[in-house]
């Protein structure tokens, strides 16, 4: 090849990585793609386009030049690391594996490829062989941010709160936050007579399940407390205790103003909590009375009410498994006699319900935020969903909730094997898939528990 050409190629390889820094997605394929062109056996441009075709999903497109590149030069460990993740996403575990074990046997002193590895074996449910991994990636660099943020996982899924919390430290989604805020972060100092403002992080339901620890620390003596959430969640968290003050986050946010900010999820930490301690006085949120009755006359007055919620947010890292894949599944349900249900759907999975054949009143395109949610909540007797927030929702109210949870990447804080939750005790019960992507035995379970309940009643 000319040596012009592979100038060229090398050039847009530059390029192409100043996109991808940039975010310019389109941009950085399209300059891989030509210095591929122009030097077909340039190995990192194939590694690199590969990983911009699998955040697409284009998955044999980027698994065929993931190929090429270990093709053209198979001792490129980056290489295997990526293909390893496109592997493991589509759940090609030994692949992944593999793919893996080569990149550490290039270069044993990488710590993301040792994590990756803990990764796949927590996602393999080989616990104690993931958290060699990340042991293994911590003793290469204490500092591994990644490897520490994954050990917690296992450790809080575990029940090790001790570790477990310490380990979620290491986390940093809350760092374009935290260069907004002039004030120090909450360390666990006393808080008599201070101000706090608590930062929302994750998900509606991350919130809804921590915003507990607003009233725990106002016990400890804050003075003043202010809490900064998703803007859907603002009315609802009105009715929490030990808040005197709620910022959605579409809303401007001084940059000072308290002694204190702390991130959610690190409250835990400071206030020590172990599994034996978690602080669960139900309910802690509540509906607003004057919103119940709006909803009232859109519910049957009598009978026995069940809310449902089949599907989450298609955004979420593992929704096609926390998710049903139709709402034909539930189908077993309907045969339960004197139960009239109502869908609390919302967005996706909406467009499943059909116009009538269904014992299912449709009202989730009705509500606007969770104080109406909370409202409908308030209204009915049980409400079954798949792990989401309104499960959350329901918990914090003291209503009876059953949570449906995928087998595989259950979220940490249901636990190992329970059918309970030390969050929300008394009103929730918990059905686990016997194995990935097994949902009929589910249903067929909580049908079963349903006709129980309604043979009780």
């Amino acid at each position: 090849m000319p040596t012009t050409d592979r100038s060229k190629a090398e050039a847009l390889f530059f390029q192409g990585i100043g996109h991808m820094q940039k975010g310019e997605k389109g941009d950085a394929e399209a300059c891989f793609v030509n210095a591929i062109g122009l030097q077909a056996d340039f190995a990192e441009a194939h590694t690199n386009l590969a990983m911009l075709l699998s955040l697409r999903n284009e998955d044999a497109a980027a698994e065929l030049h993931y190929l090429n590149s270990i093709s053209f030069n198979p001792n490129y460990p980056q290489t295997y690391l990526n293909l390893g993740a496109h592997l493991a996403k589509q759940k090609r575990f030994i692949e992944a594996e593999a793919a893996y074990r080569a990149a550490i046997k290039l270069d044993a002193n990488s710590p993301d490829a040792w994590s990756n590895l803990g990764v796949l074996y927590a996602c393999m449910k080989r616990e104690e062989d993931a958290e060699n991994c990340y042991l293994t990636a911590l003793s290469i660099d204490e500092n591994h941010a990644k490897a520490r943020f994954n050990l917690s996982y296992i450790q809080l899924r575990q029940g090790r709160f001790e570790e477990g919390w310490q380990s979620l430290e290491a986390r940093d989604w809350y760092a374009p936050l935290a260069r907004q805020l002039q004030m120090p972060r909450w360390k666990g100092e006393p808080l008599a007579g201070k101000s706090l403002l608590i930062c929302f992080e994750a998900g509606l339901g991350d919130v809804i399940q921590f915003c507990r620890y607003a009233e725990v620390l106002k016990e400890q003596g804050a003075r003043n407390i202010t809490l900064l959430c998703h803007p859907p969640l603002k009315a609802l968290l009105e009715t929490l205790a030990g808040v005197d003050s709620i910022i959605s986050f579409d809303e401007a946010l001084p940059s000072s103003g308290w002694d204190f900010w702390t991130p959610l999820l690190s409250i835990p930490n400071f206030c020590k909590t172990r599994l034996d301690s978690v602080p669960a006085r139900i309910p802690y949120l509540h509906a607003n009375p004057d919103v119940i009755e709006k909803w009232k006359p859109l519910l049957p007055g009598d009978g026995f009410r069940v809310g449902l919620v089949w599907r989450g947010s298609v955004h979420f890292e593992n929704d096609a498994d926390r998710s049903l894949p139709s709402l034909s599944l539930l189908a077993p349900l309907w045969s339960v006699k004197n139960i009239t249900f109502i869908s609390l759907q919302k967005g996706a999975g909406e467009n499943e319900i059909p116009a009538d054949g269904l014992p299912l009143i449709h009202i989730g395109h009705e509500l606007s935020d969770f104080a109406d949610t909370a409202a409908v909540i308030a209204c009915l007797d049980l409400v079954i969903s798949v792990d989401t927030a309104v499960a959350h929702l329901a918990g914090a109210m003291g209503k009876a909730c059953w949570v449906l949870l995928p087998d595989y990447k259950t979220d940490w804080r249901w636990l190992k094997e329970r059918t309970d939750s030390p969050w929300y005790p008394k009103v929730m019960r918990l059905f686990r898939q016997p194995a990935t992507g097994e949902w009929a035995p589910v249903i067929s379970e909580v049908a079963s528990a349903l006709r129980e309940l309604m043979q009780q009643a």
